[in-house]
């Protein structure tokens, strides 16, 4: 009888760059916070790859600061080691972070230890994975008892980051607000639709 071939392990990508190439998720997120995104006057996209989060955010009007370990394209972007930058050049904090830096298992949650000692921004957007926060291994159980986000949007479609079609996950936006004073870890949920508000949005700006 012949037996099905071993999976072959996967083979991450370098520094994990899986860049988000469908731009409804930051629409969706500009829809629904965008008051308070644009109130920070600035954004900090601090993993910017190809741009694919700074160019939807600079269309919108946003002023946005973008780095990243490596140059991958990003117009107007600077090469820096996200782990170098003491302070948050910009008070709001928007990116899709290399997972292996902060899930469990292989960062021990190390990208957000770093955002949440770092001065200077008041809110934050994590792109990650719905399961994310549910891993409690290497202490990361215990950083997000302490450090609770203030909210998550749960994505009602699922993200391509690898382009090849029949993605395996859902995604949500994880937010930290360090004004927030209502009980944390709220559920919201955000259709693909959501994004058709971008344009009420970036005419609100004008």
């Amino acid at each position: 009888m012949d037996l099905p071939e071993a999976r072959a392990p996967d083979v991450r990508r370098d520094h994990d760059f899986y860049p988000t190439g469908q731009p409804e998720a930051i629409r969706g997120l500009l829809a629904h916070d965008g008051e308070v995104i644009r109130s920070c006057g600035s954004v900090w996209e601090s993993a910017c790859g190809d741009g694919a989060l700074v160019m939807p955010l600079r269309e919108a009007g946003l002023r946005v600061v973008a780095t990243d370990i490596v140059d991958r394209g990003c117009p107007d972007a600077g090469v820096r080691d996200y782990f170098d930058v003491s302070e948050s050049p910009a008070r709001a904090i928007i990116t899709n972070p290399p997972y292996n830096l902060i899930n469990a298992r292989d960062g021990r949650g190390r990208w957000l230890r770093h955002a949440l000692d770092m001065p200077g921004w008041s809110y934050m957007a994590l792109l990650l994975s719905w399961d994310w926060p549910a891993a409690r291994a290497n202490g990361l159980g215990e950083l997000l008892e302490a450090s609770p986000f203030s909210y998550c949007y749960l994505m009602r479609w699922k993200l391509d980051f690898t382009g090849e079609g029949s993605p395996p996950q859902r995604n949500a936006w994880f937010v930290w607000r360090r004004d927030w004073s209502e009980v944390p870890m709220r559920m919201r949920f955000m259709d693909r639709v959501h994004n058709r508000q971008h344009s009420l949005f970036a005419e609100d700006m004008l």
